[in-house]
């Protein structure tokens, strides 16, 4: 199943916004980047993958996976703030469970996991 496309960050500007005025942590394959926005009623996600990363394939295997650690996690995140993920060069050489594993990491150092209650 996809991610609706509400929860996608679309313009440049957003993510511009959450690397100038958010919160980033850098991991050893990727970097997350947080930015808590009141107005959101819901979480906002930006991937990026630029071509240091890999091929256009390694690109895009790398976007279907942080998506599934998105939307398997998901009730776990916050609802009102930016989140950006981005990967490193490494990244393609991590397994799914690596990248998994890392991007919880990062994200409970964020904040941006709820406290289980």
């Amino acid at each position: 199943m996809r991610l609706p496309r509400k929860f996608s960050m679309n313009h440049r500007v957003e993510f511009a916004r959450v690397r100038e005025r958010g919160e980033s942590r850098p991991g050893r394959y990727l970097v997350v980047s947080a930015l808590p926005a009141d107005e959101l009623k819901h979480t906002k996600l930006g991937l990026i993958t630029t071509k240091k990363v890999g091929k256009a394939h390694q690109r895009n295997y790398l976007r279907r996976v942080f998506r599934s650690i998105i939307q398997k996690h998901g009730e776990l995140l916050r609802e009102d703030c930016y989140i950006v993920t981005i990967a490193r060069w490494r990244a393609t050489e991590a397994s799914y469970e690596e990248l998994e594993k890392e991007w919880l990491k990062l994200a409970r150092k964020l904040g941006l996991i709820k406290p289980v209650e």
